[in-house]
């Protein structure tokens, strides 16, 4: 049942449109009243209007205004983030009210590795035979997906994370463990550090690498273990962020490369050789993130696929 709103919220209600909601953004990301003006086929003056009612609402200014045009303050890029957030989900609420018929449509953020490897069986229980459930799923490296998740264009994320996580802006983001994911080096069919009973990182650094764009967390994991080593990490050769593709350019003989031992499991082997390294690659926790403070009933259906309590 949500929460009754509070005498501040009740208020912003009472005067804030959803037109005020696009006003803002608009003017952050066109920088002006004459840039915003053009793209909200206002004149510049009904728009300054707008803009003072929506400051007096609030009691707080959102911009400064120099020669140069409009920046937000402090308490406008929270204010300007809160409203991108309301747009996106009245667009998120008219999709799933739209389609025929009705549906829930869960909007979810994952890395590949995760995505192939662990959400099938996830979605195969969200889903199932529900027809009124649909899922958008999107696979990206992990900073651009906490992004789409700050900027309320995803429900969630199932995913590998950093030890700092970012916040929305005065809104922190909930995490719950879900499991730690293995990952292992591999070598191409026939490799001779494949046969070798201990390979040690010095060893493994005279070689040739795949590795994931520098901003995946597995490329970060990867320079970890080198550092840790004494070493700095190897230049790759070939630079790919699906494991998938990564275990098939391995098995080419193009290189080694570290991938989710779940990659192995679910895309096969394709001939290609695990090498025992030592000491082993550490495991990288995988959570459920979302944003505190948001009622959102299609959490529930994702936490009981995942296996947890439908509420936090």
């Amino acid at each position: 049942m949500p929460s009754e709103p509070s005498g501040e919220a009740r208020r912003l209600i009472a005067r804030l449109r959803f037109r005020h909601l696009q006003l803002l953004v608009e003017l952050q990301r066109g920088g002006s009243l004459r840039a915003a003006a053009a793209v909200l086929n206002l004149t510049q003056p009904a728009l300054s209007k707008a803009l003072g009612e929506v400051e007096a609402s609030f009691g707080f200014a959102l911009f400064t205004r120099s020669a140069r045009g409009l920046a937000t303050t402090p308490r406008g890029e929270i204010v300007v983030r809160g409203a991108a957030m309301l747009l996106q989900e009245l667009a998120h609420l008219g999709a799933e009210a739209s389609a025929e018929p009705a549906v829930t449509l869960l909007r979810i953020g994952a890395p590949p590795f995760v995505a192939q490897g662990y959400l099938p069986e996830v979605f195969a229980r969200l889903v199932g035979e529900q027809a009124r459930v649909r899922v958008q799923l999107m696979e990206e490296r992990v900073p651009l997906l906490v992004q789409a998740l700050l900027e309320g264009r995803l429900d969630a994320l199932v995913t590998s994370y950093p030890t700092e996580m970012p916040e929305a802006a005065g809104q922190p983001l909930h995490y719950e463990r879900l499991f730690d994911a293995d990952f292992t080096v591999i070598a191409p069919p026939g490799h001779p550090l494949g046969r070798a009973r201990r390979v040690d990182w010095p060893r493994l650094r005279r070689e040739r690498w795949i590795m994931p764009a520098p901003t995946s967390m597995v490329r970060r994991m990867m320079d970890e273990v080198f550092r840790s080593a004494g070493l700095m990490a190897p230049v790759p050769v070939i630079e790919s962020t699906s494991p998938v593709t990564n275990l098939r350019l391995v098995a080419a003989g193009l290189g080694l490369s570290a991938v989710p031992a779940s990659t192995l499991d679910s895309a096969g082997a394709s001939g290609v050789m695990r090498v025992r390294v030592h000491p082993p690659i550490p495991a990288g926790p995988v959570a459920l993130i979302h944003r505190t403070g948001t009622d959102n009933p299609r959490l529930g259906l994702l936490r009981e696929a995942l296996g947890l309590p439908a509420t936090v």
